[in-house]
């Protein structure tokens, strides 16, 4: 291990005259924790056999190192893929109306658990919750984390011990592997699966009732379809059941919109008031998707059970901080609106773009680009909602394909991800579409005041990389 051997010790790297300014730019705590790390590694590479090792390859690399450390891992980044909600780019996008409309609140103290009318400790749930009551048209509300910690609260609560009955064809996986029968199983209950994956009647749920059912789960298809030969129990039909056996049924919405206004892909999605009002006695639902807000879990229905909720001790360890509760209730408070809510919250915005509005953001990054020399191409595209919403519903948008100058495919497909990959490297990150060995940037989710940066962008790593 003769390279062993040429790894450097601590005290001789911060001797070198690199480490030193690197020392005065940052602090000593912060090098020697990098350089240990850096050390650490090396050694277990080199005992693998794929490292060797020179002072300077070590020392540039415990400055790179230590500039990672300093920055901030969360970045802003650009959506060019089309996609509104995306998961992995914080869900629904904020716009800075929403942003400066909750600031107030969040610019030092704020009421988050004092009653201002009584002088005295109030509760955090209250936040949001009269407003949510309107627009849901429920008895009461409780806020929660997400809709994952929604479902495990409710199980938890209602039916520790007992019984749940759900259709084998709603046993959803939700984003990040997460399962319904393992969240199931994490609420301590039992899941009592009835009819199949593509048919179920309502005469299987009331087969499989028992002394130890303790309710009735039923999932909506927010992110899959199952066509051709199916059957479903409606909610209607459930709610009956659940009044006749005197079991209370849950409904997760999973999505959750509040109302449909102009949005003619919502027509066949389910509106949480006109849910409710059919009798079920409680639903679940996210805070972002067809909300547009923080990620939350939002649950509604009635008074008694949602009490029995507040109470529940997991309530605390489920509980949202001050900044899901201030931007969730001024993100619903443009609900009262729809001319507010178009213009302040961005999914909606988003949606309600005109054809020309995109025909013409692409145009202009064109326009951009040809100055640079290169070639695009306009095309037409399908935006998708995302984050497990309107599976299948497609948006109709405009993209930009780049016309890459090389010889063969393979050429132009390794330029294509070579861009893509850079892009994701600048100081403020653009994501595209690569696809098929082309490169595409949809305008659908790039703003306005986004557009000159991509298109310098995109022509920057262009040169850079295409010469």
């Amino acid at each position: 291990m003769d390279e062993l051997k040429k790894i450097p010790g601590v005290d001789t790297l911060l001797h070198s005259q690199e480490i030193k300014k690197l020392v005065s730019e940052t602090n000593l705590d912060l090098v020697k924790y990098v350089i240990r790390n850096v050390l650490t590694e090396l050694k277990e590479g080199i005992k693998s056999g794929k490292l060797l090792v020179s002072q300077p390859l070590i020392i540039q690399k415990i400055i790179s190192e230590t500039q990672i450390l300093k920055s901030r891992h969360l970045k802003k980044v650009i959506n060019a893929t089309g996609i509104v909600i995306h998961t992995n780019l914080g869900r629904a996008p904020y716009s800075k109306e929403l942003i400066n409309d909750t600031f107030e609140v969040l610019n030092g103290y704020n009421s988050l658990e004092f009653d201002l009318d009584t002088a005295g400790r109030g509760s955090r749930n209250a936040h949001a919750s009269d407003l949510l009551k309107y627009l849901c048209g429920a008895e009461d509300v409780l806020v929660v984390n997400n809709n994952a910690a929604a479902v495990v609260l409710i199980l938890r609560a209602f039916t520790k011990g007992k019984e749940v009955i759900v259709s084998r064809g709603e046993l959803i996986e939700i984003g990040g592997s997460f399962r319904l029968p393992d969240i199931i199983a994490s609420s301590d209950c039992i899941m009592k699966e009835v009819g199949t994956t593509n048919k179920t009647k309502v005469s299987d749920y009331e087969k499989a009732i028992s002394e130890r059912t303790g309710m009735l789960f039923k999932a909506h298809k927010s992110n899959y379809l199952i066509e051709g030969f199916t059957q479903e129990v409606s909610l209607d039909e459930l709610v009956a059941l659940g009044k006749k056996k005197n079991i209370p049924v849950l409904y997760d919405m999973g999505s959750g919109l509040l109302n449909d206004y102009s949005v003619k892909e919502f027509k066949n999605e389910p509106n949480v008031k006109q849910t409710l009002k059919l009798g079920v006695d409680l639903v679940c639902f996210s805070g972002d998707k067809l909300l547009g807000g923080p990620q939350a879990g939002i649950i509604a229905g009635k008074k008694k059970l949602i009490e029995k909720l507040k109470k529940e001790p997991l309530l605390r360890a489920l509980r949202v901080d001050k900044l899901t509760l201030a931007f969730l209730e001024t993100n619903n408070s443009y609900f009262l609106d729809e001319s507010v809510l178009n213009n302040k919250n961005q999914f909606y915005k988003t949606l309600n773009q005109s054809p020309t509005e995109l025909e013409e953001r692409a145009k202009r990054c064109k326009a951009i680009l040809a100055k640079n020399k290169i070639d695009t191409e306009i095309l037409k595209s399908k935006g998708q909602y995302g984050g497990g919403a309107l599976p299948g519903e497609k948006i109709e948008s405009v993209a930009i394909k780049l016309n890459l100058k090389k010889d063969t495919a393979r050429q132009r497909s390794d330029l294509a991800e070579k861009i893509y990959k850079e892009l994701l490297q600048q100081e403020i990150p653009i994501l595209g579409i690569l696809r098929k060995g082309e490169i595409y940037f949809d305008m659908l989710c790039i703003t306005d005041a986004e557009l000159e940066l991509v298109s310098e962008s995109i022509a920057h790593v262009h040169k850079q990389l295409a010469g």
